[in-house]
Parts: structure tokens; C-alpha cells; sequence
């Protein structure tokens, strides 16, 4: 095992942690937006003062300084991922890689300076900064944004890799299961790079380490979804 990659698996068990103290990582039973009953939760938006935001932003920028991936602006897409692709920006300028940073509107401003994109204009090689990405849709919103201004969007960082199938609409409007993830969409059929700050297997690998009945139940409903919709390593 290379020395980064005992670092990142350091990195995303502290993240698991992390996540848990601050109420942003739940388990229980929770509906995804694909219907799935999912025995965990992960709701970056209560990452929510100065020092959680704060620490949260460090770990982006330890796991995009691992990665080595190259960019010249982050742009962070509504809404999450516009207080993420911030304090991310505010994070790198600290370690000494200042960049541009922008983010778009969801609604586009007919007065004032107009448009959907505010900020610096997008130019060069784009990171865009996210929370989780479980339909992939977000992202390619972006990365149609990205390219509408004659940037090339380069690369996704996210905060949790869920590490499951993603979901099709079909023409008859069900919902179907397919066997491949966001994560892995992305990278394939739009030629991105994706870290993540912790996937799936940082979780499961975290609960085998917590004593504790209650934390074996958790273990052993999280390993039950993995198998019915999990995909392979990303």
C-alpha cells in the first residue's frame, strides 16, 4: 500500500468521524431520491457554523492536493455547492494556490450585471466542488454551464462517494436501475476526474472499527444496501 494512499484512507476515516460528530452523517432509514430505502444519510448543509465549515473545507483541499489534480478555477453549483466551492477556494488560498472561483444562480437575474453566473468568469480548467453525487444530474448541469462559457470543465471533487447505481428515466417515466454510479458516469462518458473525499467502503471499513451492538446493526444494514445496489470500486 503506497504511503498516499494510507493517507487518504487516514483522511476519510477522520472525515467519517467528522461527519458523524456534527450530525451530518445519520442511520436509520431515509428515502433517496431514487426511492431507495437507504439505512444512512449524509446532509452536508449542517455543516453549518464557521469551524465545521471551516474543517470541512480542509479536507477538500488535503484530498485535492493528494489527487493531483490540475485546475485554474473551482466553480461550485447551486446551492450547496456554492458555500462548499467558497470556503474550498478560501481553504487553498491558506495552503498557498490561490484561484478564481464562481458559481451559478438558479434562477438567471434580468437586471444588474444579469445572467446566471456570478463571480469570476469561467475560463481555463474548471474543479467543480460538491457535496455528494447520486443522480449525477447536478453535475452535468454544470458541466453544460462550463462549457456554455467556453471553459472545459476538468474535474468533480465531492465529499462522499455513495458508491451505488445510478438511476434512469425511461420513456414510459419509471424509474430503472442501472449498473454503473454517477461517479462512474461522469468519469466515463464525460471524461472528467472524480475524487472524493470518503467513499461507501471508508464507511463500512469505519463501522467494523465501533464497538457496540448498535453500531454492528448499522454495519450489517449498510453491507445489505451496498449488495443489493452498490456498484464496483470506483
Amino acid at each position: 500500500m503506497t504511503t498516499s494512499k494510507v493517507a487518504n484512507d487516514m483522511l476519510a476515516q477522520e472525515f467519517v468521524q467528522f461527519s458523524l460528530d456534527c450530525g451530518v452523517l445519520k442511520f436509520g432509514e431515509f428515502k433517496t431520491k431514487a426511492g431507495r430505502m437507504s439505512p444512512y444519510f449524509f446532509n452536508a448543509g449542517l455543516f453549518d457554523d464557521g469551524a465545521k465549515l471551516g474543517r470541512l473545507a480542509s479536507f477538500y483541499a488535503k484530498r485535492l492536493v493528494s489527487s493531483g489534480i490540475e485546475f485554474d478555477m473551482i466553480f461550485g453549483p447551486a446551492y450547496k455547492g456554492i458555500p462548499l466551492g467558497a470556503a474550498v477556494a478560501i481553504e487553498l488560498a491558506r495552503l498557498g494556490k490561490n484561484v478564481p472561483f464562481a458559481y451559478n444562480r438558479k434562477e438567471v437575474k434580468d437586471h444588474g450585471e444579469g445572467g446566471s453566473l456570478v463571480g469570476a468568469p469561467l475560463q481555463g480548467r474548471v474543479l467543480i466542488v460538491d457535496d455528494v453525487m447520486s443522480a449525477g444530474t447536478a453535475a452535468r448541469e454544470s458541466i453544460a454551464l462550463i462549457k456554455a462559457a467556453g471553459a472545459i470543465p476538468h474535474a468533480v471533487v465531492i465529499a462522499l462517494d455513495r458508491q451505488e447505481m445510478a438511476t434512469e428515466t425511461q420513456a414510459d417515466g419509471s424509474i430503472k436501475d442501472v449498473p454503473y454510479s454517477a461517479v462512474q458516469y461522469v468519469r466515463s462518458n464525460e471524461g472528467l476526474q472524480v475524487c472524493a473525499i470518503a467513499e461507501l467502503s471508508d464507511l463500512l471499513a469505519f463501522l467494523t472499527t465501533q464497538p457496540g451492538n448498535e453500531m454492528g446493526e448499522h454495519l450489517v444494514r449498510v453491507q445489505a444496501y451496498r449488495e443489493r445496489y452498490g456498484v464496483q470500486a470506483s
